[in-house]
C-alpha cells in the first residue's frame, strides 16, 4: 500500500540475554481514505480508490430506518481497509423537542451497534442544534444523557465520534467555545472527536493551528473529513469542495492531516476525490 506519511510511532521493549534489552519502534502509517459512494460494494470502492479506510452508512442518511445486516459484512470485516460509520443526517441529540430526541438517541444506539458489526472504528455523528441561546444548556445536558443512559445499558458498542458543524446560530459543535461547554459534559464518558475542515472553515473557525486548539479542548482528535469549501471564511455554509475548486489552500488541509495524527476521510465531490487522495500522498510524509 502506497506510503502515505507516518502518523505515529509505537515503542515496545522487551529483554534480549539477560539484562539487555531492545527497543523496538513500530511506525503505523497515516491512513488516508474517502467516503463510500458505492454502499452496495463498500471494500471494491476502496480498492478501487487505494484507500486505507473508508466511511459509509449503515441506512439511508434520510431516514429513521433501523440498520440490517449488510450483505457483504464478511467481507468488510475480513478486509484490510478499515472502516468508519457516519450516521444519518437528521439524528439531533441536543434537540429539546421530545419527538426528536427519543427517535435520535434510539438511532445512534442502533447504527452503533450495526458499525460494531462491520468492525467499524466508531460512528460518527453531528453536535446538532437547539432553536435558541435559552436551549443551550439544556442541549448540552441532553448529550449528556445519551451517554449516561447508555452507560447503564454497557456503553455503545463502538466509540461515538462527535462532529464539528458548519452553519446554525444555536449549533451544539460549531464554535470552539461551544465544543469546550459539550466537552465538559461528555468527555469523561470517553466521547471521541471528528474535525471537519469545510465545517471549521465555514463555521468561522481558523484552520491555522486548529489541531492545537482542538486537542486543547477534547484531547484528541479520533477523525479527520478533510475537505476544501466551496464558500468563503465563516459562510455558514457546509458546501464541500475538491482541493483545486476549493477556498481553503490545499497547503493548509495537508498541513491539517498531518498535524492531527489520526485517520483522513475525504468527503468531496466524487469527480476529483482520486485526484483529492494523490495530493494527500505527494504532500504528507
Amino acid at each position: 500500500m502506497y506510503l502515505a506519511g507516518l502518523a505515529r510511532c509505537n515503542i515496545s521493549r522487551f529483554a534480549v540475554r539477560g539484562s539487555m534489552s531492545v527497543v523496538v519502534v513500530k511506525l503505523a502509517l497515516m491512513q488516508i481514505g474517502a467516503h463510500v459512494r458505492l454502499d452496495g460494494d463498500p471494500i471494491g470502492f476502496g480498492e478501487k480508490l487505494g484507500a486505507d479506510v473508508i466511511q459509509m452508512f449503515v441506512v439511508d442518511p434520510q431516514s429513521w430506518d433501523k440498520p440490517t445486516p449488510h450483505p457483504r459484512t464478511e467481507e468488510i470485516v475480513a478486509s484490510p481497509i478499515d472502516v468508519v460509520v457516519h450516521s444519518s443526517y437528521q439524528i439531533n441529540v441536543a434537540s429539546l423537542n421530545n419527538r426528536l430526541r427519543m427517535p435520535s438517541r434510539n438511532a445512534v444506539a442502533q447504527q452503533a451497534k450495526a458499525a460494531a458489526d462491520l468492525g467499524a472504528i466508531g460512528l460518527v455523528v453531528h453536535g446538532g442544534h437547539v432553536r435558541s441561546d435559552a436551549e443551550l444548556a439544556t442541549g448540552v445536558d441532553n448529550w449528556r444523557k445519551l451517554f449516561e443512559r447508555q452507560q447503564d445499558k454497557g456503553g455503545f458498542a463502538v466509540p461515538i465520534l462527535i462532529e464539528n458543524t458548519a452553519g446554525g446560530n444555536h449549533a451544539m459543535a460549531r464554535h470552539f467555545d461551544s465544543i469546550a461547554r459539550l466537552w465538559d459534559a461528555v468527555g469523561d464518558f470517553g466521547a471521541g472527536f471528528c474535525l471537519d475542515t469545510c465545517h471549521a472553515w465555514a463555521g468561522g473557525e481558523e484552520l491555522i493551528g486548529v489541531v492545537d486548539r482542538i486537542k486543547a479542548i477534547t484531547g484528541r482528535i479520533d477523525l479527520v473529513h478533510l475537505n476544501s469549501s466551496r464558500d468563503e471564511f465563516n459562510s455558514g455554509a457546509d458546501r464541500h469542495a475538491n482541493f483545486a475548486d476549493g477556498t481553503i489552500d490545499p497547503q493548509l488541509l495537508a498541513e491539517v492531516c498531518k498535524s492531527a495524527d489520526a485517520p483522513v476521510i475525504l468527503e468531496t465531490p466524487a469527480d476529483g476525490v482520486a485526484e483529492d487522495l494523490a495530493y494527500l500522498r505527494e504532500h504528507v510524509g
